[in-house]
């Protein structure tokens, strides 16, 4: 049993080792491209009044743009990550950036609505195979601090996010919509930044395919069917925290217009806050997931914002403003510690993992945003956020998930008196 020893030993000398090898240039490379991708696409959701406006269009349009763009993401994203398990592309990050350049060029030319909803799909192209692959380098360039980098990445893309609003409100609202055109400056300096990260990719794919070898199949101390509840307990969360969201992406502009009378560059400041929080609350998630654990975070993180959502509808605009960037800050910082806890339930699939969850994300950001619209149309924009405030409570789901920071624990230890009993 000296070798069982040695082997713990060989572990926690691993451990320690990748912590001091994170990769921060490479995970600083792959968030500002992010910044970059997701700036671009938040110009669909800003520009919506100036689309409105110019093509006459219904709220239920309006959702069917956000639904084009987020369709092609979460349609095609968990099939990207499976395929690219197996078959590692470190150059698809560029190709999938020059979808972004097509869709973008093609929304800034469109003439009509149909075009409007081609451009959409070609941006959601681009993120569905950005996201994946981009997933995986942050966990490659980890050092094993998994949750700072899945942070660090998706920061750069709320970070973007929040950006479209402020852009939209100093230069395509003013300039039109031929002015978005310049955004394609961004893609092309995203797509030269991600060929250089693609090159350090090609160079650690052997190590990423022993990792791979060494890590496949379910989370070793839970049974399958434990396995499946919880990724389906996630998906749940991921539901009611995306669905919620888009409320408040897609429809907080025309809300605070209705409810406050504000005028469209004032509506748009309020969402840069909130997005702002919600690119503040994702970098916050992830290392403090790595640090107390990722139950935890989940568990404040959805439910907690559970009470704010509830206040919401009735508040005045001070205390509106208050409340969105509270549940943004909050809700946002779930998602470092629900996807970093997908990947530990089945190891060695971060593609498929990391596909599936930005997929749904994606996905429920655009039935939601439809689904939304559709009512709004019906019986106004208000009632949106009352039934959406309801979504949160559905954080109680948490208690049924495993605790796998002490699934961990328990297992070491159990390895170690087995050792010193034998030895």
């Amino acid at each position: 049993m000296q070798n069982t020893g040695k082997g713990l030993d060989k572990i926690v000398a691993t451990a320690s080792e990748d912590k001091k090898g994170t990769c921060f240039k490479v995970l600083g490379a792959i968030s500002f491209s992010h910044f970059l991708n997701d700036t671009i696409q938040s110009l669909i959701l800003a520009i919506y009044p100036l689309l409105k406006g110019k093509f006459q269009l219904s709220f239920a349009q309006i959702g069917l743009i956000t639904l084009s763009y987020q369709l092609t993401a979460s349609l095609l994203q968990p099939m990207v990550g499976l395929y690219t398990d197996h078959h590692p592309k470190p150059y698809s990050l560029a190709f999938g950036m020059g979808c972004t350049l097509a869709g973008i060029l093609a929304l800034a030319a469109a003439p009509n609505y149909g075009t409007i909803l081609l451009a959409a799909a070609l941006v959601g192209t681009g993120s569905s195979i950005f996201h994946p692959e981009s997933s995986r380098v942050a966990r490659m360039a980890s050092g094993g601090q998994h949750g700072l980098a899945q942070s660090i990445f998706q920061v750069g893309g709320n970070m973007g996010t929040s950006m479209g609003p402020l852009v939209a409100a100093w230069i395509v609202i003013p300039q039109g919509q031929d002015s978005v055109a310049w955004f394609s400056l961004a893609a092309l300096l995203a797509i030269s930044v991600l060929w250089q990260v693609g090159r350090w990719y090609m160079r650690h794919i052997r190590t990423l395919a022993v990792h791979r070898a060494a890590h496949a199949g379910l989370h070793p101390d839970l049974a399958t069917s434990k396995v499946v509840l919880s990724m389906l307990i996630l998906l749940v969360l991921i539901f009611s925290k995306f669905f919620y969201l888009a409320s408040l992406s897609s429809y907080y502009i025309f809300y605070l217009m209705h409810r406050f009378h504000l005028s469209v560059q004032s509506a748009q400041v309020h969402l840069f806050v909130f997005l702002f929080a919600v690119a503040t609350g994702t970098l916050c998630g992830g290392p403090i997931g790595d640090r107390i654990g990722r139950k935890l975070v989940i568990w404040i993180s959805i439910l907690g914002a559970a009470p704010f959502a509830l206040v919401l509808p009735y508040a005045n605009l001070a205390w509106t403003g208050i409340l969105a960037f509270v549940i943004g800050f909050i809700l946002a910082s779930a998602f470092s510690a629900i996807l970093v806890f997908a990947h530990e339930l089945i190891p060695g699939k971060v593609g498929t993992v990391s596909g599936l969850f930005f997929g749904l994300a994606f996905g429920m950001g655009g039935i939601g945003a439809a689904v939304l619209g559709k009512l709004a149309d019906r019986h106004g924009i208000e009632v949106v956020y009352h039934l959406c405030s309801y979504l949160p409570l559905l954080g109680i789901l948490t208690a049924f998930l495993p605790d796998l920071r002490r699934l961990s624990v328990t297992a070491v230890d159990q390895r170690i008196s087995t050792h010193d009993v034998f030895r």
